[in-house]
């Protein structure tokens, strides 16, 4: 059964596609700091099917060292794919924000992943089969956004997967998805009302996203079908943002 880690798995994106690698023969090792989160988690899946892991990612001595605690201390031999889903967002302006704020919020966001994602590549740069990491980025990295530290740290996630993809080919994909207004998410009652009501706006697609259309993206990158990319953003934005 190959092993999926989904960061940020307690609730919106992280959770839907928790459900989704169950649900397509994946054994899911899920981690979050949101611990209700993550007992409901469990509750909707068989324990032979998951792990959980509270962890939380802004504190270095954690992002620092889960992936090789996956190995060395869980004992797992091989990693299939590596969801890097945790975020965090507070809608507000960066003359706002506290020195504690700018500083989580760029660890969680950013920093994090430099760990994560390089620590797992390490692991598994020689598997005999193709490794994947999913970066969850944001159209506010794309285009901008009112919170400045959101938009900086989500372009930076951008430019992080771009680099990757080079940094650990050919054994390793690395791509990114990038929504815009998705519903039911931990973030999506932060968003101020004027700017939720803009994304709405610019939607050509009408049909609201909820967490479980990002997850279907998520699984196509990684699944073979998908096989020929690495280095991409995949925007899920129904239209609103053409490139």
């Amino acid at each position: 059964m190959k092993k999926i880690v989904i960061t940020g798995a307690g609730n919106g994106i992280g959770k839907a596609t928790a459900k989704a690698c169950v649900e397509a023969g994946y054994y899911v090792i899920a981690a979050d700091k949101d611990k209700a989160g993550l007992r409901d988690l469990q509750s909707k899946i068989a324990v032979h099917q998951l792990e959980t892991h509270v962890a939380d990612f802004s504190r270095p001595s954690v992002y620092k060292e889960f992936i090789s605690r996956l190995y060395g201390v869980y004992n797992h031999r091989a990693l299939h794919g590596l969801i890097n889903n945790a975020g965090i967002y507070h809608g507000k302006s960066v003359n706002e924000y506290s020195d504690r704020e700018i500083d989580e919020i760029w660890k969680v966001n950013l920093k994090s992943l430099v760990y994560l994602s390089r620590d797992f590549a390490q692991q598994e740069l020689n598997a005999p089969h193709t490794r994947n990491i999913i970066n969850i980025t944001s159209v506010a990295g794309e285009v901008g956004s009112m919170d400045a530290l959101y938009g900086a740290t989500k372009a930076g996630v951008i430019g992080l997967t771009k680099a990757n993809a080079w940094n650990f080919a050919p054994r390793i994909r690395v791509n990114a998805v990038s929504p815009a207004l998705i519903r039911n998410t931990s973030i999506h009652d932060r968003i101020p009302e004027h700017r939720r009501k803009e994304y709405e706006r610019q939607e050509v697609l009408k049909d609201p996203i909820e967490p479980e259309g990002v997850a279907d993206v998520i699984m196509f990158l990684l699944s073979d079908q998908s096989r020929h990319l690495t280095g991409k953003v995949i925007a899920v934005d129904n239209g609103a943002y053409p490139r």
